[in-house]
């Protein structure tokens, strides 16, 4: 077995939130790893909208950035999945990796992020990331004024809808296939917009250089369409915050205070992985934010007031 490898600092999910963690802490001088498995959950995404002054930045690039400035502080970047973390002491946890790599150290950040489940929907591969998404908040903007498809049903369906009427108003829900399981009063709300609900099964989404054209349903019905939006389910990445006993929500997101603390001490969490927006410039916040205290944490008695 190899020695394992002593930081006083790991975090856990190379992202925004776990690449401006390390940033930050490499410039308060604190020994630490950032530990990657290089899947991130927005890789097909064409650009991330909304991060202050880098106007549609692609996400390998963002990364590409993050991590050379991780280096430039002195921050070691590892390549892996971990898979097991185990308290070993008051201020001690133990990582060991797919690989056998293992890494003790004094704090840890959960960066993992989620991983979504997507609609069964043949095509979509094609055109998600420009003209197909699940985030209105992130790709809203570029919906405006565009004949737009909501594929999902339930509540977050009806959610999906009204947020994306912000920019437009040609609005048509696809359940595809499932029943529409929606309250009687978001369905009124929805007919009182304007906004039809279809529940045929979808038989395909045609692109044409990942631009969306129309969807086909199963009854040979086609529906033209600019943009497709589609809602998904979350699970998390991984399940480190499980094997640490982490306090969760009901959707499974690891909760954290306003330092991003989470209920077990000396570990963080940061990003999607959290409650809240998921947006990139706010998990690039979440790890700056939790950097910070995690400084304050590691500050010796004689310099705390």
């Amino acid at each position: 077995m190899p020695k394992a490898k002593t930081f006083e600092v790991a975090v856990v999910g190379g992202g925004p939130a776990g690449l401006s963690c390390g940033l930050w802490l490499g410039r308060y001088l604190h020994s630490t790893v950032v530990i990657d498995s290089g899947d991130p959950r927005n890789w097909e995404t064409a650009h991330i909208n909304g991060f202050l002054g880098l106007p549609k930045v692609k996400p390998a690039a963002l990364r590409q950035r993050g991590r050379s400035e991780c280096r430039r502080y002195g921050v070691k970047l590892v390549d892996g999945v971990v898979d097991t973390v185990d308290r070993t002491g008051d201020e001690r946890f133990e990582l060991v990796l797919r690989d056998g790599k293992q890494y003790e150290v004094g704090r840890l950040v959960l960066a993992i992020g989620m991983r979504d489940i997507w609609p069964d929907l043949p095509g979509l591969d094609r055109c998600y990331g420009l003209s197909a998404h699940h985030c209105p908040d992130c790709d809203g903007f570029d919906a405006c004024g565009k004949r737009t498809i909501v594929v999902g049903h339930g509540r977050k369906a009806a959610s999906l809808a009204f947020a994306l009427m912000t920019w437009t108003q040609d609005i048509i829900i696809l359940t595809n296939g499932k029943p529409c399981g929606m309250e009687k009063q978001h369905v009124d709300k929805l007919h009182h917009l304007n906004i039809p609900i279809i529940e045929t099964p979808v038989r395909a989404t045609h692109s044409v250089e990942r631009h969306l054209r129309w969807l086909e349903l199963e009854d040979g019905m086609q529906i033209d369409a600019e943009k497709l939006f589609f809602a998904v389910e979350h699970l998390p990445a991984d399940d480190l915050g499980v094997q640490l006993g982490c306090e969760r929500d009901e959707d499974g997101l690891i909760l954290v205070d306003y330092a991003r603390c989470t209920s077990v001490e000396y570990v963080w969490a940061a990003g999607d992985i959290t409650p809240g927006s998921q947006l990139g410039i706010t998990a690039a916040a979440d790890g700056a934010v939790a950097a910070a205290s995690i400084h304050r944490s590691l500050l010796p008695e004689e310099r705390r007031l």
